[in-house]
Protein backbone atom coordinates (compact mmCIF):
# COMPACT_ATOMS: atom_id res chain seq x y z
CA UNK A 1 0.00 0.00 0.00
CA UNK A 2 1.29 3.58 -1.10
CA UNK A 3 1.94 5.82 1.91
CA UNK A 4 -0.01 9.61 1.70
CA UNK A 5 2.78 11.26 0.10
CA UNK A 6 2.43 8.40 -2.81
CA UNK A 7 -0.56 7.41 -3.27
CA UNK A 8 -2.96 7.47 -6.68
CA UNK A 9 -5.97 6.73 -7.83
CA UNK A 10 -7.01 4.93 -11.05
CA UNK A 11 -10.04 6.89 -12.77
CA UNK A 12 -11.37 5.23 -15.49
CA UNK A 13 -13.90 6.96 -18.15
CA UNK A 14 -16.89 4.28 -19.14
CA UNK A 15 -18.16 6.55 -22.02
CA UNK A 16 -14.38 7.16 -23.34
CA UNK A 17 -12.87 4.04 -22.22
CA UNK A 18 -9.84 5.51 -21.06
CA UNK A 19 -8.14 5.02 -17.95
CA UNK A 20 -5.59 7.93 -16.02
CA UNK A 21 -3.69 7.36 -12.72
CA UNK A 22 -4.00 10.47 -11.18
CA UNK A 23 -2.23 11.86 -7.23
CA UNK A 24 -4.53 11.60 -4.13
CA UNK A 25 -4.51 14.71 -2.26
CA UNK A 26 -1.76 13.88 0.77
CA UNK A 27 -4.06 16.08 2.94
CA UNK A 28 -7.47 13.39 1.72
CA UNK A 29 -5.24 10.45 2.86
CA UNK A 30 -4.02 11.55 6.26
CA UNK A 31 -7.85 12.89 7.08
CA UNK A 32 -9.67 10.18 5.65
CA UNK A 33 -6.88 7.19 5.37
CA UNK A 34 -9.02 4.90 2.76
CA UNK A 35 -11.32 2.62 1.91
CA UNK A 36 -14.76 4.51 3.74
CA UNK A 37 -13.20 7.44 4.27
CA UNK A 38 -11.34 8.07 1.56
CA UNK A 39 -14.17 7.25 -1.00
CA UNK A 40 -16.83 9.31 1.23
CA UNK A 41 -14.03 12.17 0.02
CA UNK A 42 -13.64 11.66 -3.64
CA UNK A 43 -17.67 11.11 -3.55
CA UNK A 44 -18.83 14.31 -2.26
CA UNK A 45 -16.06 16.13 -4.23
CA UNK A 46 -16.95 14.20 -7.68
CA UNK A 47 -21.44 14.71 -7.44
CA UNK A 48 -23.67 17.17 -7.67
CA UNK A 49 -26.75 17.22 -5.49
CA UNK A 50 -29.64 15.47 -6.93
CA UNK A 51 -28.02 13.70 -9.69
CA UNK A 52 -29.89 10.39 -10.69
CA UNK A 53 -27.73 7.10 -9.00
CA UNK A 54 -28.59 5.35 -12.13
CA UNK A 55 -27.71 7.68 -14.36
CA UNK A 56 -23.71 8.38 -16.27
CA UNK A 57 -22.80 11.18 -14.10
CA UNK A 58 -22.86 9.21 -10.87
CA UNK A 59 -19.41 7.53 -9.39
CA UNK A 60 -18.78 4.09 -8.68
CA UNK A 61 -15.45 3.59 -6.45
CA UNK A 62 -13.60 -0.20 -6.07
CA UNK A 63 -11.47 0.38 -2.80
CA UNK A 64 -9.57 -2.16 -1.40
CA UNK A 65 -8.05 -0.78 2.10
CA UNK A 66 -4.31 -0.18 3.74
CA UNK A 67 -4.79 -3.67 6.13
CA UNK A 68 -6.20 -5.15 2.70
CA UNK A 69 -3.98 -8.37 1.91
CA UNK A 70 -2.84 -7.61 5.88
CA UNK A 71 -5.42 -8.91 8.13
CA UNK A 72 -5.60 -12.65 8.43
CA UNK A 73 -8.99 -14.08 7.04
CA UNK A 74 -10.01 -10.17 6.27
CA UNK A 75 -9.67 -9.48 2.82
CA UNK A 76 -12.23 -7.06 1.41
CA UNK A 77 -12.69 -4.27 -0.34
CA UNK A 78 -15.20 -1.42 -0.47
CA UNK A 79 -17.79 -0.83 -3.30
CA UNK A 80 -18.91 3.10 -2.89
CA UNK A 81 -21.32 5.32 -4.86
CA UNK A 82 -24.84 7.08 -4.17
CA UNK A 83 -27.76 4.51 -3.59
CA UNK A 84 -30.01 4.28 -6.39
CA UNK A 85 -32.68 2.71 -3.52
CA UNK A 86 -32.04 5.19 -1.48
CA UNK A 87 -30.52 8.48 -2.42
CA UNK A 88 -27.92 8.11 0.36
CA UNK A 89 -24.11 7.92 0.17
CA UNK A 90 -23.50 3.47 -0.26
CA UNK A 91 -20.80 2.07 0.84
CA UNK A 92 -20.89 -2.08 0.50
CA UNK A 93 -18.24 -4.27 1.32
CA UNK A 94 -16.98 -7.84 -0.03
CA UNK A 95 -14.66 -10.46 1.14
CA UNK A 96 -12.93 -13.44 -0.62
CA UNK A 97 -10.32 -13.58 -3.08
CA UNK A 98 -10.85 -10.84 -5.01
CA UNK A 99 -10.03 -8.19 -2.71
CA UNK A 100 -6.38 -9.19 -2.25
CA UNK A 101 -6.11 -9.46 -6.04
CA UNK A 102 -7.16 -6.16 -6.89
CA UNK A 103 -5.29 -4.50 -4.23
CA UNK A 104 -2.10 -6.62 -5.93
CA UNK A 105 -3.22 -5.18 -9.61
CA UNK A 106 -3.86 -1.81 -8.40
CA UNK A 107 -0.03 -1.31 -7.77
CA UNK A 108 0.04 1.98 -6.18
CA UNK A 109 -3.42 2.85 -6.47
CA UNK A 110 -5.58 2.90 -3.83
CA UNK A 111 -8.51 2.26 -5.55
CA UNK A 112 -10.38 2.75 -8.66
CA UNK A 113 -12.90 5.39 -9.82
CA UNK A 114 -15.34 4.29 -12.57
CA UNK A 115 -17.21 7.74 -14.58
CA UNK A 116 -19.35 7.74 -17.33
CA UNK A 117 -20.91 4.79 -19.32
CA UNK A 118 -20.63 2.09 -21.51
CA UNK A 119 -23.37 2.22 -24.48
CA UNK A 120 -22.41 -1.35 -24.69
CA UNK A 121 -21.40 -3.90 -22.34
CA UNK A 122 -17.61 -4.18 -21.36
CA UNK A 123 -15.31 -5.52 -18.53
CA UNK A 124 -12.83 -4.07 -17.47
CA UNK A 125 -9.05 -5.47 -17.25
CA UNK A 126 -6.96 -4.32 -14.31
CA UNK A 127 -3.53 -4.87 -14.18
CA UNK A 128 0.37 -3.85 -13.60
CA UNK A 129 -1.88 -0.61 -11.90
CA UNK A 130 -3.38 0.10 -15.14
CA UNK A 131 -7.06 -1.12 -16.81
CA UNK A 132 -7.86 -1.77 -20.12
CA UNK A 133 -11.94 -1.57 -21.21
CA UNK A 134 -13.24 -4.90 -22.95
CA UNK A 135 -16.34 -5.52 -25.10
CA UNK A 136 -18.37 -8.15 -23.25
CA UNK A 137 -21.41 -8.53 -24.96
CA UNK A 138 -21.40 -12.43 -25.05
CA UNK A 139 -21.57 -12.68 -21.09
CA UNK A 140 -24.82 -10.10 -21.01
CA UNK A 141 -27.39 -11.65 -20.06
CA UNK A 142 -25.20 -14.52 -17.97
CA UNK A 143 -25.44 -15.40 -14.08
CA UNK A 144 -23.02 -14.36 -11.81
CA UNK A 145 -21.49 -18.19 -11.91
CA UNK A 146 -21.53 -17.88 -15.69
CA UNK A 147 -19.26 -14.89 -15.83
CA UNK A 148 -17.14 -15.54 -13.08
CA UNK A 149 -16.63 -18.48 -14.78
CA UNK A 150 -16.07 -17.05 -18.08
CA UNK A 151 -12.49 -15.07 -16.81
CA UNK A 152 -9.58 -16.77 -15.35
CA UNK A 153 -8.72 -14.20 -13.09
CA UNK A 154 -10.37 -13.36 -9.46
CA UNK A 155 -13.61 -11.32 -10.67
CA UNK A 156 -16.24 -9.19 -9.84
CA UNK A 157 -18.89 -8.92 -11.84
CA UNK A 158 -23.07 -8.25 -11.32
CA UNK A 159 -26.08 -10.88 -12.67
CA UNK A 160 -29.01 -10.69 -14.05
CA UNK A 161 -30.37 -8.09 -11.16
CA UNK A 162 -27.66 -5.91 -11.97
CA UNK A 163 -28.29 -5.52 -15.76
CA UNK A 164 -32.27 -4.79 -15.13
CA UNK A 165 -31.12 -2.07 -12.89
CA UNK A 166 -32.58 -3.92 -9.43
CA UNK A 167 -32.23 -1.49 -7.13
CA UNK A 168 -31.02 -3.62 -4.24
CA UNK A 169 -28.60 -5.76 -6.92
CA UNK A 170 -25.22 -6.66 -5.59
CA UNK A 171 -21.36 -6.90 -6.89
CA UNK A 172 -20.63 -10.33 -6.49
CA UNK A 173 -17.48 -12.08 -6.44
CA UNK A 174 -15.54 -15.85 -6.33
CA UNK A 175 -18.83 -17.17 -8.28
CA UNK A 176 -21.35 -16.02 -5.76
CA UNK A 177 -19.92 -16.67 -2.37
CA UNK A 178 -19.27 -13.36 -2.14
CA UNK A 179 -21.11 -10.18 -2.53
CA UNK A 180 -21.38 -6.34 -1.31
CA UNK A 181 -24.66 -6.55 -1.23
CA UNK A 182 -27.16 -3.73 -0.11
CA UNK A 183 -28.03 -0.66 -1.59
CA UNK A 184 -27.65 -1.38 -5.36
CA UNK A 185 -24.25 -1.12 -5.53
CA UNK A 186 -24.84 -3.34 -8.57
CA UNK A 187 -27.60 -1.36 -10.21
CA UNK A 188 -25.17 1.47 -10.74
CA UNK A 189 -22.35 -1.06 -12.20
CA UNK A 190 -25.02 -2.05 -14.74
CA UNK A 191 -26.72 1.05 -15.41
CA UNK A 192 -23.05 1.99 -16.62
CA UNK A 193 -22.79 -1.22 -18.77
CA UNK A 194 -19.77 -2.62 -16.65
CA UNK A 195 -20.54 -6.69 -16.89
CA UNK A 196 -17.44 -7.01 -14.83
CA UNK A 197 -13.87 -6.36 -13.13
CA UNK A 198 -11.13 -8.33 -13.70
CA UNK A 199 -8.06 -8.49 -11.33
CA UNK A 200 -5.20 -9.49 -12.63
CA UNK A 201 -2.52 -9.33 -9.69
CA UNK A 202 -0.79 -11.61 -7.40
CA UNK A 203 -1.34 -10.73 -3.37
CA UNK A 204 1.51 -11.35 -1.15
CA UNK A 205 1.39 -11.55 2.66
CA UNK A 206 2.20 -9.11 5.01
CA UNK A 207 5.07 -10.12 7.51
CA UNK A 208 3.63 -9.00 10.67
CA UNK A 209 2.46 -12.01 13.05
CA UNK A 210 -0.63 -12.40 14.00
CA UNK A 211 -2.63 -14.23 17.40
CA UNK A 212 -5.54 -13.03 15.70
CA UNK A 213 -7.05 -16.45 15.61
CA UNK A 214 -6.52 -17.18 19.01
CA UNK A 215 -8.12 -13.77 19.94
CA UNK A 216 -12.15 -14.08 21.27
CA UNK A 217 -13.56 -13.04 17.89
CA UNK A 218 -11.13 -15.14 15.95
CA UNK A 219 -12.23 -18.05 17.96
CA UNK A 220 -15.66 -16.94 17.17
CA UNK A 221 -15.56 -16.61 13.51
CA UNK A 222 -13.76 -20.27 13.68
CA UNK A 223 -16.78 -21.41 15.67
CA UNK A 224 -19.47 -20.10 14.26
CA UNK A 225 -19.29 -17.36 11.82
CA UNK A 226 -22.58 -15.15 11.04
CA UNK A 227 -24.50 -18.34 11.10
CA UNK A 228 -24.62 -18.64 15.69
CA UNK A 229 -26.85 -14.56 14.80
CA UNK A 230 -29.95 -17.04 14.40
CA UNK A 231 -29.58 -18.43 17.30
CA UNK A 232 -28.44 -15.29 19.46
CA UNK A 233 -31.43 -12.98 18.06
CA UNK A 234 -34.24 -16.07 18.58
CA UNK A 235 -33.10 -16.47 22.11
CA UNK A 236 -33.66 -12.58 23.24
CA UNK A 237 -36.29 -12.52 21.28
CA UNK A 238 -35.33 -10.21 18.39
CA UNK A 239 -35.38 -12.61 15.23
CA UNK A 240 -37.58 -11.49 12.48
CA UNK A 241 -40.36 -13.53 11.59
CA UNK A 242 -42.88 -13.87 9.21
CA UNK A 243 -42.06 -10.63 7.75
CA UNK A 244 -41.66 -8.75 10.93
CA UNK A 245 -44.41 -9.92 12.95
CA UNK A 246 -43.00 -12.68 15.80
CA UNK A 247 -39.92 -11.83 17.33
CA UNK A 248 -38.95 -15.65 17.81
CA UNK A 249 -39.18 -18.87 15.60
CA UNK A 250 -40.14 -22.66 16.23
CA UNK A 251 -37.81 -23.72 13.00
CA UNK A 252 -34.86 -21.92 14.14
CA UNK A 253 -33.05 -24.62 15.63
CA UNK A 254 -33.45 -26.33 11.86
CA UNK A 255 -31.56 -22.98 10.35
CA UNK A 256 -29.24 -22.51 13.08
CA UNK A 257 -25.77 -23.30 13.22
CA UNK A 258 -26.09 -26.45 14.48
CA UNK A 259 -27.71 -27.65 11.28
CA UNK A 260 -25.09 -25.86 9.27
CA UNK A 261 -21.96 -27.54 11.13
CA UNK A 262 -24.13 -30.92 10.45
CA UNK A 263 -24.50 -30.26 7.05
CA UNK A 264 -20.74 -28.66 6.25
CA UNK A 265 -18.76 -30.45 3.55
CA UNK A 266 -16.52 -27.59 3.99
CA UNK A 267 -14.90 -24.40 5.49
CA UNK A 268 -14.03 -21.28 2.87
CA UNK A 269 -10.59 -20.73 3.10
CA UNK A 270 -9.64 -23.59 4.92
CA UNK A 271 -5.94 -23.10 5.33
CA UNK A 272 -6.08 -19.43 6.50
CA UNK A 273 -5.68 -18.27 10.26
CA UNK A 274 -9.75 -17.95 10.11
CA UNK A 275 -11.58 -19.98 8.02
CA UNK A 276 -14.38 -18.53 6.36
CA UNK A 277 -17.97 -19.70 5.85
CA UNK A 278 -19.44 -23.58 6.26
CA UNK A 279 -19.95 -24.62 2.79
CA UNK A 280 -22.74 -27.27 2.68
CA UNK A 281 -24.28 -29.38 -0.06
CA UNK A 282 -28.05 -28.45 -1.05
CA UNK A 283 -30.34 -29.84 -3.77
CA UNK A 284 -28.71 -27.43 -6.13
CA UNK A 285 -25.08 -27.95 -5.32
CA UNK A 286 -22.41 -26.55 -2.76
CA UNK A 287 -23.54 -22.86 -1.02
CA UNK A 288 -22.17 -20.74 1.69
CA UNK A 289 -25.46 -20.07 4.31
CA UNK A 290 -24.99 -16.93 6.38
CA UNK A 291 -26.65 -15.77 9.55
CA UNK A 292 -28.31 -13.06 7.10
CA UNK A 293 -29.76 -15.98 4.60
CA UNK A 294 -30.86 -17.96 7.68
CA UNK A 295 -32.60 -14.70 8.65
CA UNK A 296 -34.35 -13.32 5.44
CA UNK A 297 -34.50 -16.22 3.71
CA UNK A 298 -35.82 -18.25 6.90
CA UNK A 299 -36.98 -17.00 9.70
CA UNK A 300 -38.62 -13.78 8.31
CA UNK A 301 -40.42 -15.73 5.53
CA UNK A 302 -41.33 -18.54 7.74
CA UNK A 303 -39.07 -21.60 6.07
CA UNK A 304 -37.74 -23.93 8.66
CA UNK A 305 -36.18 -26.52 5.87
CA UNK A 306 -32.54 -25.83 5.88
CA UNK A 307 -31.99 -27.10 2.65
CA UNK A 308 -34.84 -24.94 0.70
CA UNK A 309 -33.18 -21.87 2.68
CA UNK A 310 -30.15 -22.89 1.04
CA UNK A 311 -31.34 -23.18 -2.31
CA UNK A 312 -32.98 -19.39 -2.25
CA UNK A 313 -29.83 -18.11 -0.82
CA UNK A 314 -28.11 -19.64 -3.84
CA UNK A 315 -30.81 -18.32 -6.31
CA UNK A 316 -30.36 -14.78 -5.24
CA UNK A 317 -26.35 -15.46 -5.06
CA UNK A 318 -26.04 -16.04 -8.57
CA UNK A 319 -28.86 -13.85 -9.66
CA UNK A 320 -27.06 -10.95 -8.13
CA UNK A 321 -29.63 -9.73 -5.55
CA UNK A 322 -28.71 -8.83 -2.19
CA UNK A 323 -30.86 -11.56 -0.24
CA UNK A 324 -31.72 -9.31 2.53
CA UNK A 325 -33.70 -6.88 0.46
CA UNK A 326 -35.02 -9.92 -1.91
CA UNK A 327 -36.39 -11.60 1.79
CA UNK A 328 -38.15 -8.52 2.65
CA UNK A 329 -39.99 -8.07 -0.56
CA UNK A 330 -41.24 -11.67 -0.59
CA UNK A 331 -42.46 -11.50 3.08
CA UNK A 332 -43.96 -7.77 1.96
CA UNK A 333 -45.85 -9.68 -0.65
CA UNK A 334 -46.62 -12.58 1.38
CA UNK A 335 -48.10 -10.26 3.99
CA UNK A 336 -49.90 -8.03 1.13
CA UNK A 337 -51.38 -11.01 -0.09
CA UNK A 338 -52.94 -11.68 3.43
CA UNK A 339 -54.13 -8.49 4.02
CA UNK A 340 -55.72 -8.42 0.50
CA UNK A 341 -53.17 -5.31 -0.72
CA UNK A 342 -53.23 -7.49 -3.32
CA UNK A 343 -53.51 -10.85 -5.15
CA UNK A 344 -51.03 -13.18 -5.57
CA UNK A 345 -50.94 -17.25 -4.45
CA UNK A 346 -48.25 -17.04 -1.94
CA UNK A 347 -47.81 -17.94 2.08
CA UNK A 348 -45.40 -18.05 4.86
CA UNK A 349 -43.58 -21.49 4.43
CA UNK A 350 -43.71 -22.16 0.47
CA UNK A 351 -40.45 -22.16 -0.58
CA UNK A 352 -41.37 -22.80 -4.37
CA UNK A 353 -43.25 -19.73 -4.73
CA UNK A 354 -40.54 -17.42 -2.74
CA UNK A 355 -38.25 -18.73 -5.57
CA UNK A 356 -40.58 -17.93 -8.28
CA UNK A 357 -41.54 -14.15 -6.72
CA UNK A 358 -37.31 -13.73 -6.71
CA UNK A 359 -36.72 -14.22 -10.81
CA UNK A 360 -39.52 -12.28 -11.44
CA UNK A 361 -37.92 -9.89 -9.39
CA UNK A 362 -34.15 -10.12 -10.67
CA UNK A 363 -36.03 -10.34 -14.85
CA UNK A 364 -38.49 -7.58 -13.91
CA UNK A 365 -40.00 -9.85 -15.82
CA UNK A 366 -43.68 -9.48 -14.07
CA UNK A 367 -45.58 -6.35 -13.10
CA UNK A 368 -45.60 -7.17 -9.40
CA UNK A 369 -41.54 -8.21 -10.33
CA UNK A 370 -41.15 -4.71 -11.72
CA UNK A 371 -42.53 -2.82 -8.97
CA UNK A 372 -40.29 -4.93 -6.03
CA UNK A 373 -37.43 -4.54 -7.74
CA UNK A 374 -37.51 -0.68 -7.08
CA UNK A 375 -38.14 -1.41 -3.02
CA UNK A 376 -40.46 -2.51 -0.87
CA UNK A 377 -40.86 1.63 0.24
CA UNK A 378 -41.97 1.68 -4.25
CA UNK A 379 -43.87 -1.28 -3.95
CA UNK A 380 -46.29 0.47 -0.76
CA UNK A 381 -46.62 3.31 -2.97
CA UNK A 382 -48.31 1.63 -5.90
CA UNK A 383 -50.15 -0.96 -4.32
CA UNK A 384 -50.76 0.28 -0.55
CA UNK A 385 -49.27 -1.30 2.36
CA UNK A 386 -46.98 0.85 3.90
CA UNK A 387 -46.50 -0.35 7.54
CA UNK A 388 -46.21 -4.50 6.46
CA UNK A 389 -42.19 -4.18 6.17
CA UNK A 390 -40.45 -1.29 8.37
CA UNK A 391 -37.54 0.51 6.58
CA UNK A 392 -35.59 3.66 7.04
CA UNK A 393 -34.41 6.17 4.09
CA UNK A 394 -36.46 3.26 1.52
CA UNK A 395 -34.08 0.91 2.75
CA UNK A 396 -35.77 -2.50 4.74
CA UNK A 397 -34.54 -3.32 8.09
CA UNK A 398 -31.67 -6.65 8.20
CA UNK A 399 -31.06 -9.10 11.05
CA UNK A 400 -32.52 -7.89 14.57
CA UNK A 401 -36.07 -6.32 15.22
CA UNK A 402 -35.51 -3.07 17.26
CA UNK A 403 -38.81 -3.92 19.93
CA UNK A 404 -36.56 -5.50 21.84
CA UNK A 405 -33.80 -3.00 21.70
CA UNK A 406 -34.65 0.83 21.79
CA UNK A 407 -30.90 1.28 21.05
CA UNK A 408 -31.13 -0.44 17.53
CA UNK A 409 -34.29 1.30 16.74
CA UNK A 410 -31.78 4.65 16.67
CA UNK A 411 -28.64 2.53 14.92
CA UNK A 412 -31.24 2.03 11.95
CA UNK A 413 -32.71 5.30 11.48
CA UNK A 414 -29.36 7.04 11.83
CA UNK A 415 -27.52 4.79 9.78
CA UNK A 416 -25.70 6.55 6.85
CA UNK A 417 -26.76 4.09 4.46
CA UNK A 418 -30.33 3.73 5.45
CA UNK A 419 -31.25 0.60 8.24
CA UNK A 420 -28.18 -1.51 8.63
CA UNK A 421 -26.81 -3.68 11.69
CA UNK A 422 -23.05 -3.14 10.36
CA UNK A 423 -23.22 0.40 11.51
CA UNK A 424 -23.68 -0.41 15.17
CA UNK A 425 -25.05 -3.82 16.97
CA UNK A 426 -25.73 -2.16 20.41
CA UNK A 427 -28.61 -5.01 20.43
CA UNK A 428 -25.70 -7.20 21.26
CA UNK A 429 -25.55 -5.37 25.17
CA UNK A 430 -29.06 -3.33 25.19
CA UNK A 431 -30.67 -7.31 25.42
CA UNK A 432 -28.83 -8.47 28.65
CA UNK A 433 -29.32 -4.39 30.36
CA UNK A 434 -32.26 -5.65 32.09
CA UNK A 435 -33.94 -2.43 30.92
CA UNK A 436 -30.88 -0.11 32.83
CA UNK A 437 -30.23 1.40 29.69
CA UNK A 438 -30.94 5.15 29.85
CA UNK A 439 -31.68 7.18 26.70
CA UNK A 440 -27.89 8.97 26.85
CA UNK A 441 -26.24 5.28 26.99
CA UNK A 442 -28.12 4.53 23.87
CA UNK A 443 -27.00 7.26 22.53
CA UNK A 444 -23.40 6.80 23.62
CA UNK A 445 -23.34 2.89 22.68
CA UNK A 446 -24.69 4.05 18.88
CA UNK A 447 -22.15 6.64 18.58
CA UNK A 448 -19.17 5.14 19.85
CA UNK A 449 -20.13 2.00 17.62
CA UNK A 450 -20.63 4.30 14.49
CA UNK A 451 -17.47 5.98 14.76
CA UNK A 452 -15.53 2.71 15.02
CA UNK A 453 -17.09 0.73 12.33
CA UNK A 454 -16.13 4.06 10.04
CA UNK A 455 -12.55 4.07 11.39
CA UNK A 456 -12.84 0.33 10.28
CA UNK A 457 -14.67 -0.01 7.26
CA UNK A 458 -11.40 3.34 6.02
CA UNK A 459 -8.88 0.84 7.03
CA UNK A 460 -11.41 -1.83 5.00
CA UNK A 461 -11.51 -4.46 7.45
CA UNK A 462 -14.63 -6.14 8.44
CA UNK A 463 -15.77 -5.05 12.04
CA UNK A 464 -15.75 -8.55 13.67
CA UNK A 465 -11.92 -8.17 13.51
CA UNK A 466 -12.19 -4.59 14.96
CA UNK A 467 -11.07 -6.19 18.52
CA UNK A 468 -7.80 -7.25 17.39
CA UNK A 469 -6.80 -4.01 15.62
CA UNK A 470 -6.18 -2.46 19.54
CA UNK A 471 -4.38 -5.47 20.48
CA UNK A 472 -0.23 -5.95 19.99
CA UNK A 473 -1.19 -7.91 16.02
CA UNK A 474 -3.18 -5.14 15.55
CA UNK A 475 -0.31 -2.08 16.00
CA UNK A 476 2.05 -4.51 14.08
CA UNK A 477 -0.68 -4.37 11.10
CA UNK A 478 -0.85 -0.69 11.26
CA UNK A 479 2.52 0.06 11.52
CA UNK A 480 3.42 -2.43 8.63
CA UNK A 481 0.38 -0.42 6.33
CA UNK A 482 2.59 2.83 7.26
CA UNK A 483 -0.48 3.83 9.29
CA UNK A 484 1.31 6.31 11.89
CA UNK A 485 -1.86 7.25 13.54
CA UNK A 486 -2.51 7.63 17.76
CA UNK A 487 -5.26 5.91 19.09
CA UNK A 488 -6.90 9.14 19.42
CA UNK A 489 -6.27 10.35 15.85
CA UNK A 490 -7.57 7.07 14.51
CA UNK A 491 -10.77 7.78 16.85
CA UNK A 492 -11.02 10.94 15.09
CA UNK A 493 -11.03 9.58 11.65
CA UNK A 494 -13.89 7.64 12.59
CA UNK A 495 -15.74 10.27 13.34
CA UNK A 496 -14.94 12.77 10.41
CA UNK A 497 -15.57 9.95 8.01
CA UNK A 498 -19.52 9.76 9.82
CA UNK A 499 -19.60 13.46 9.64
CA UNK A 500 -18.89 13.59 6.03
CA UNK A 501 -21.13 11.25 5.18
CA UNK A 502 -24.00 12.76 7.16
CA UNK A 503 -22.78 16.12 5.23
CA UNK A 504 -23.23 14.13 2.00
CA UNK A 505 -26.97 13.01 2.58
CA UNK A 506 -27.64 16.40 4.27
CA UNK A 507 -26.96 18.10 0.47
CA UNK A 508 -28.93 15.34 -0.86
CA UNK A 509 -31.83 16.78 1.38
CA UNK A 510 -32.18 14.12 4.20
CA UNK A 511 -32.94 15.59 7.54
CA UNK A 512 -34.54 14.46 11.00
CA UNK A 513 -37.77 13.56 8.92
CA UNK A 514 -35.55 10.87 7.42
CA UNK A 515 -34.69 9.39 10.50
CA UNK A 516 -37.64 8.37 11.40
CA UNK A 517 -38.88 4.96 13.48
CA UNK A 518 -40.42 2.68 10.89
CA UNK A 519 -44.36 2.96 11.78
CA UNK A 520 -45.01 -0.59 12.53
CA UNK A 521 -42.48 -0.79 15.36
CA UNK A 522 -45.10 1.27 16.86
CA UNK A 523 -47.15 -2.35 16.70
CA UNK A 524 -46.53 -5.10 19.33
CA UNK A 525 -44.32 -7.90 18.70
CA UNK A 526 -45.96 -11.47 19.23
CA UNK A 527 -44.52 -14.14 20.92
CA UNK A 528 -40.96 -14.77 22.22
CA UNK A 529 -39.29 -13.24 25.41
CA UNK A 530 -40.61 -9.79 23.82
CA UNK A 531 -44.11 -10.70 23.14
CA UNK A 532 -46.05 -7.39 23.53
CA UNK A 533 -42.97 -5.36 23.34
CA UNK A 534 -43.53 -2.13 21.06
CA UNK A 535 -41.65 1.30 20.41
CA UNK A 536 -43.20 4.29 21.40
CA UNK A 537 -42.71 7.50 19.29
CA UNK A 538 -42.46 10.19 21.36
CA UNK A 539 -39.91 8.24 23.09
CA UNK A 540 -38.14 7.41 20.18
CA UNK A 541 -38.20 11.14 19.15
CA UNK A 542 -36.72 11.93 22.46
CA UNK A 543 -33.72 9.60 21.93
CA UNK A 544 -32.81 10.92 18.80
CA UNK A 545 -32.98 14.21 20.00
CA UNK A 546 -30.09 13.07 22.72
CA UNK A 547 -28.21 11.55 20.33
CA UNK A 548 -28.18 14.80 18.09
CA UNK A 549 -26.93 16.73 20.81
CA UNK A 550 -24.14 13.91 21.54
CA UNK A 551 -23.28 14.05 17.90
CA UNK A 552 -22.73 18.12 17.64
CA UNK A 553 -25.58 18.39 14.76
CA UNK A 554 -28.67 20.65 15.36
CA UNK A 555 -32.34 19.57 16.08
CA UNK A 556 -32.65 19.18 12.45
CA UNK A 557 -29.93 16.49 11.90
CA UNK A 558 -27.36 18.91 10.70
CA UNK A 559 -23.30 18.99 11.04
CA UNK A 560 -22.86 22.75 13.52
CA UNK A 561 -20.28 24.59 12.11
CA UNK A 562 -18.04 24.18 15.35
CA UNK A 563 -17.81 20.64 15.12
CA UNK A 564 -16.99 20.74 11.62
CA UNK A 565 -14.42 23.02 12.58
CA UNK A 566 -12.80 20.15 15.34
CA UNK A 567 -12.85 17.84 12.82
CA UNK A 568 -11.19 20.06 10.24
CA UNK A 569 -13.84 19.62 8.02
CA UNK A 570 -14.77 23.57 7.20
CA UNK A 571 -13.07 23.43 3.55
CA UNK A 572 -15.07 20.43 2.75
CA UNK A 573 -18.26 22.11 3.06
CA UNK A 574 -19.87 23.37 -0.15
CA UNK A 575 -22.36 26.50 -0.98
CA UNK A 576 -24.94 23.61 -1.74
CA UNK A 577 -24.58 22.07 2.15
CA UNK A 578 -26.99 23.63 4.60
CA UNK A 579 -24.64 23.69 8.06
CA UNK A 580 -26.80 23.51 11.13
CA UNK A 581 -27.48 25.73 14.02
CA UNK A 582 -25.44 26.40 16.54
Amino acid sequence: MASPSTARLLRIDLSSRRAESEPVPASWSRRFVGGKGLAARYLYDELDAGIDPLGPENALLFMPGPLTGTVPGESRYAVVTKSPLTGTFLDSYSGGSFPDHLAAALGNHVGVLFTGASADPVSVRIEDGDATVEPTDELWGSTVEETCDAFERPTACIGPAGEREVRYATVASDGGDHHAGRGGAGAVMGSKGMKAVVAVGEPGRGEAESNYGSTDIGRWQTSSETLETVDFANEVGVLPTRGWQEGSFEGADDIGIESARERAVARENPDDEVAGGFRVESSEGETVPRGATAISLGSGLGIDDFDAVAVLGAACDDLGLDLISAGNAVAWTIRAATEGVLSRDIEFGDDEAARDLLEEVAYRSSELGDVLADGVDAAAARYGGETLVPTVKAMDLPTYDPRGAPAMALAYATSDRGACHRRARPVLEEVFAAGSWTDERRAEAVIEEQDLRSLLWSLVVDDFAGEALWNEAGAEWLHESGIGLSADELRRVGERVWTLTRLFNVREGFDREDDALPAMLAEPLRGGPNDGAQLDPEEFERLLSVYYEKRGWDETGRPTRSLLSRLGLDSVVDDETPVGKE
